[in-house]
């Protein structure tokens, strides 16, 4: 008879002091995860800050690249910097960032701008950029066929994204009039220093004036050019009288000049 008191007995105990431990051990759990919780703040916090954030890499560079396209180009110009890599970790720099052109650096089209940090142990990063510079440049204002004398009424000026004209262009007549066409020219085409030729001022065979000065003295005769020559040139020419051939520089049509 005495099993089943001693069993009700012992089960009531058990139930009585797991009751009296369970408040317990909440505040124990409370307690651990307040102790834990403040330095997993702090470290997280401080994680936060450890990196450099990138819109101030970027901000540095665009207010770099804004002021120097402005002094390198007149009209108007745009600058789009290129995303940095969202993996991209860096060490927050506690200086103020100081954005570069790169040695040999393009002013124009597709190039780079550096970022640095000068802290000690600092670092450097590269950003893509796109600097269009937009402006008036000579185009055909109609075609023009192969040999076509340039003249001023040929031409016309209308504005064009600089960074896509690679090969060069003109914003002035000038140096272009009276060129050749070296092939024909589509009408609205930009003009470039490779579609054009300087005329030929002499003719190989050509009687032509020969100017020969030596300090302040001048001498001019006649000769016969012994080969074909734009201004600038240097040809041979062959002196009528004396039949002596000298080199000479081409400086108008049918003049050359000698240097004694």
């Amino acid at each position: 008879g005495y099993g089943t008191p001693i069993a009700v007995y012992y089960s009531d105990t058990a139930k009585d002091d797991s009751i009296m431990r369970a408040p317990r051990r909440v505040h124990l759990l409370i307690g651990l995860l307040f102790v834990f919780w403040q330095p997993l703040n702090a470290l997280s916090a401080g994680t936060a800050t450890q990196w450099q954030n990138h819109a101030a890499i970027r901000g540095a560079a665009q207010s770099f690249m804004d002021a120097f396209v402005s002094s390198q180009h007149q009209g108007r110009s745009t600058v789009k910097l290129g995303q940095l890599d969202s993996r991209l970790r860096l060490k927050a720099c506690t200086s103020p960032l100081e954005a570069f052109m790169p040695p040999g650096g393009r002013v124009m089209g597709n190039t780079t701008v550096g970022v640095r940090c000068t802290d000690s142990g600092g670092w450097s990063i590269y950003v893509s950029a796109r600097v269009d510079v937009f402006g008036p440049v000579l185009i055909a204002r109609q075609p023009l066929a192969r040999g076509t004398a340039i003249q001023d009424s040929d031409l016309e000026l209308l504005e064009r994204n600089l960074a896509n004209l690679p090969y060069g262009y003109y914003s002035d007549s000038q140096p272009i009039a009276g060129m050749l066409a070296k092939r024909t020219i589509a009408g609205a085409t930009v003009i470039t220093p490779q579609m054009l030729q300087a005329p030929k001022l002499v003719k190989r065979g050509q009687r032509v004036t020969v100017i020969a000065e030596s300090g302040p003295l001048s001498i001019r005769s006649v000769g016969k050019a012994l080969a074909d020559g734009k201004s600038g040139d240097t040809i041979r020419v062959r002196a009528e009288g004396s039949q002596r051939v000298v080199d000479g520089i081409v400086v108008s049509p049918g003049v050359i000049k000698v240097t004694l």
